[in-house]
């Protein structure tokens, strides 16, 4: 007989927490934290869609076109596009510097970079960087553009002039990588070392190495330099790692959307937005240190790169042309 109360005891607390762990997901599911605006569509591009940048004072999202070679320029105040810049091999990253008003873009095909001019599109000139030309960022107290290539390096570049300044040296190809506004680090996905290296862009020598146990397949990154936490969605599982960046612990870690590319901080909601291949946006709500999934926003699958611009309070996703849908951009405003 008590063997028989114990049993049901159990099986009543089991079916508790099923019932309380099926109310969170649907409720996740359900919230509406994301709504869709609008679709820009961006005609007959075939392929993979990489990443963005924002020219603001114009209105305009570069688009890194990957598998049509090309990147696409939109005007946001027309929502259609404006122009395309060809002749390129594979664009993966796009970046544009506002003080000397230049497009750079990084081409995995042939490991080049090329520069733009913004107010025409005219070509400047191109440098020859390696295998695998990628992420791009802005160093804007140095006034040089790091640019992630090859089998393990960021490159600095002179943003005025794009010369080669100076290589830093990591122990495999980068992915995402993340630089202080206040500090001297650059924070770099290491995916195949396992590893979030520390860079000291001064000395241009890694001075440290973080590592998730039991997570792999790092891309995505994003740091909240004001609150300490950086940000970092691996895809082997599906996981959301939050570190301080003075300690380097993990202070929290929660199951994600699948085929993660872009993760950014909504630092006006203390929020935290993840796009996924697998078809859906997370949304992450910080509750002191932790962090919390308020919901899931599903969209079609393959559309995992996205650019979070704050000045306009908008999400830009990439989504490739399927059987389902055409090659578009999709605008999202955040519902609170």
């Amino acid at each position: 007989m008590t063997l028989r109360v114990n049993t049901v005891a159990v099986l009543t607390a089991l079916a508790a927490n099923l019932v309380g762990w099926l109310s969170h997901a649907a409720s996740a599911a359900d919230a509406e934290t994301l709504i869709l605006e609008r679709k820009i569509p961006l005609g007959e591009v075939s392929g993979r869609i990489d990443h963005f940048a924002v020219d603001l004072a114009r209105q305009r999202l570069l688009v890194a076109e990957l598998g049509n070679d090309t990147v696409g320029v939109l005007d946001l105040a027309q929502s259609q596009i404006i122009h395309r810049i060809t002749g390129l091999k594979e664009p993966q990253g796009v970046g544009y510097l506002p003080g000397v008003d230049v497009i750079y873009v990084a081409n995995g095909g042939d490991g080049t970079v090329h520069r733009f001019r913004a107010a025409d599109f005219a070509a400047l000139d191109t440098l020859k960087l390696g295998d695998d030309a990628d992420n791009i960022r802005f160093d804007a107290a140095a006034n040089q553009v790091i640019v992630g290539y090859g089998r393990g390096a960021l490159a600095a570049l002179d943003a005025a002039s794009g010369m080669r300044v100076r290589d830093i040296p990591l122990a495999a190809h980068p992915e995402s990588f993340r630089l202080e506004a206040t500090g001297a680090r650059i924070f770099v996905n290491v995916p195949d070392a396992r590893q979030i290296a520390v860079v000291d862009r001064r000395s241009g020598r890694q001075v440290a190495t973080w590592t998730v146990n039991g997570a792999g397949a790092n891309f995505p990154m994003a740091l909240d330099d004001a609150a300490g936490h950086l940000a970092v969605v691996y895809r082997k599982p599906a996981t959301l790692a939050v570190s301080d960046t003075t300690r380097g612990e993990v202070v929290a870690r929660a199951p994600t959307c699948g085929d993660a590319d872009d993760v950014f901080f909504d630092t006006k909601r203390h929020r935290l937005y993840i796009s996924c291949g697998e078809g859906a946006l997370d949304v992450f709500q910080r509750q002191g240190d932790g962090y919390r999934e308020i919901g899931r926003t599903p969209t079609v699958s393959g559309a995992r790169t996205s650019l979070w611009v704050p000045e306009l309070d908008r999400l830009f996703l990439g989504v490739r042309a399927s059987g389902r849908e055409p090659a578009a951009v999709w605008v999202y405003r955040p519902a609170q």
